[in-house]
């Protein structure tokens, strides 16, 4: 379940009228940082919604165990020690809304006996299957500049509580690592968007260049009407930062082709959203919905 699905979201700034480019004007929503970084941890299950944070942290667990153990080795019909794909599960985790490529996953999972990049490929393609593991791909758009750019997938969980269950990093543990925490945020956002972007028939992917622009996601209509996407949690003073990176990936995009976004967003956790003078929108989750 997204945000506006459990409620912790008002829904006041829809993915369709921002599509549609319609201007973002929402009052502060109730919950705070606190409590999207609670909703993180717990996931969004149904069945967790009424649980503590703890609980809620120890089925995920669980759950990923039970894959490990049995839906692994059901899925390819051959034997396989649960051990590696656990540590798998954990580096995934560990390399959130990161593009972190086969090869390095598998040098951060090495043991007693290293997994090789192919059958660290094979487990990633098994859960994917089993609806664990749901990269982001790359968007396919025409430059202006000479810039490439770069193919390989954000690594993303289907859901951000996953990630930090697995890794045993509850709320406190996630204050005091803003780096992470500021991974597992991003994941967040893309889960909802992707809930969003589904009844909107559009699809939802990430930037990046080899002249270091990036757009941590890019949500693109059927018609070809696009959303430019930063995602920050953190000060509201990196605002004008985070805002000045937004614009400068999107001057590298060829207009004539693909056409100017129809809005270009910051999206942070809590807040009220509005409309700066740079044309850049800063709207927070807890406000955002289909």
């Amino acid at each position: 379940m997204s945000l506006a699905e459990s409620g912790e979201s008002t829904g006041e700034a829809s993915l369709a009228s921002l599509l549609d480019g319609a201007d973002c004007s929402v009052g502060t929503p109730p919950a705070s940082d606190t409590d999207v970084v609670e909703a993180l941890c717990r996931g969004g299950w149904p069945r967790h919604l009424t649980m503590g944070v703890a609980q809620a942290q120890a089925l995920c667990r669980a759950y990923l165990s039970e894959i490990a153990r049995v839906d692994i080795g059901r899925l390819d019909g051959a034997r396989h020690r649960p051990e590696p794909v656990m540590r798998l599960m954990e580096s995934l985790s560990r390399n959130t809304a990161t593009a972190a490529a086969a090869s390095t996953l598998a040098g951060d999972i090495a043991g007693d006996a290293a997994p090789s990049r192919d059958t660290v490929s094979d487990y990633i393609e098994s859960l994917k299957r089993v609806y664990v593991v749901e990269d982001l791909p790359a968007w396919s758009v025409h430059l202006r500049s000479r810039a490439r750019l770069r193919r390989s997938p954000k690594r993303h969980l289907v859901d951000p509580s996953l990630a930090v269950a697995v890794l045993g990093a509850g709320p406190e543990r996630l204050w005091r690592d803003p780096g992470f925490l500021g991974q597992a945020f991003e994941s967040l956002v893309v889960r909802d968007l992707r809930v969003y972007a589904d009844a909107n028939e559009a699809s939802v992917h990430q930037y990046r260049d080899s002249n270091g622009h990036e757009l941590d996601a890019v949500v693109q209509r059927f018609d070809g009407r696009w959303l430019a996407v930063e995602v920050k949690l953190g000060p509201g003073d990196r605002i004008d930062e985070v805002a000045r990176s937004l614009n400068a990936a999107c001057e590298q995009i060829d207009f004539d082709r693909v056409g100017p976004p129809a809005k270009r967003l910051v999206i942070t956790p809590s807040g009220y959203g509005y409309e700066r003078p740079d044309g850049v929108t800063v709207v927070p989750v807890t406000s955002l919905g289909p």
